[in-house]
């Protein structure tokens, strides 16, 4: 059995790292390419990947990461547990210089996300699990070396969701992704609720705010990958939020035969 803490460390150490890369990168006059789907790819993708995957490798855990060539599923499914890796989530975002990309970081065992990171590099916050996926915690970072055994855990950056309903409903809306069915789906929420604000977040940002109790729903009706999601599903089961998967009606699981997620809600 895996002592989750242990990993902790190493996640938040990589994440960081490659946010400090990031961040020269960002800052700099960059290019862009595109892959096979028509999806950007920065310098800063590659470069983070490469920091997070040199510091999960002595874990001697494989690693599934959007910037690398994944295993077949035939030999993924032996594995007991893997991370999962979005070197840099939000790369719209990135390009668009407006702050809201991440570096997300994921231990998932049997399936399910145990352990998760967000780092956000502009603004340094560090969003992450206890290890034990019961608790959660907002850090601002003040260097990317910061002993961290100063930085965590502490009681006032501890995570607490609205568990219960204003007036307003506050709905998660991605400033990318907002389609015509998510659209459909909001009118539809409008018939029961005095009123909706829909809060925009970029990247798995979206997934904090839930995690934070600055919205009440976050309903994805777009297609996202494991690297978008299994990070911030760690995050916020830990402070008792459900993430289900629209198709099967349970909690999402990881290391699937298809990398793709179904849809899914975010909610109480």
């Amino acid at each position: 059995m895996l002592t989750y803490g242990k990993y902790l460390n190493t996640a938040i150490r990589a994440s960081l790292l490659a946010g400090a890369e990031i961040l020269n990168i960002y800052e700099s006059d960059f290019s862009i390419s595109y892959k096979e789907d028509a999806s950007p790819l920065t310098e800063a993708d590659i470069a983070s990947n490469n920091i997070i995957k040199a510091h999960l490798e002595p874990t001697n855990i494989p690693v599934i990461s959007e910037e690398s060539r994944q295993m077949p599923y035939d030999k993924r499914k032996q594995w007991q547990a893997c991370w999962i890796v979005d070197p840099i989530d939000g790369t719209k975002e990135f390009i668009k210089r407006n702050g809201e990309f991440t570096v997300n970081i994921a231990l998932v065992v049997q399936g399910q996300p145990m352990l998760g990171v967000i780092y956000v590099p502009v603004s340094s916050e560090l969003y992450y699990t206890d290890g034990t996926k019961t608790k959660a915690y907002r850090s601002v970072v003040h260097h990317h070396n910061e002993e961290l055994k100063t930085l965590l855990f502490k009681e006032k950056d501890a995570l607490k969701p609205r568990l219960e309903k204003g007036n307003t409903l506050r709905v998660v809306g991605s400033r990318s992704h907002m389609n015509a069915k998510t659209l459909q789906y909001l009118n539809v929420l409008k018939h029961d609720h005095d009123a909706i604000e829909i809060v925009s977040k970029g990247s798995s940002l979206k997934f904090c705010l839930m995690a934070e109790g600055k919205a009440d729903l976050y309903p994805r009706f777009a297609p996202t990958m494991e690297w978008d999601t299994a990070a911030g599903q760690a995050i916020c089961e830990a402070v008792g939020l459900k993430v289900i998967d629209q198709r099967t009606m349970q909690p999402m699981v990881y290391n699937r035969e298809s990398l793709l997620n179904n849809h899914f809600l975010v909610s109480y």
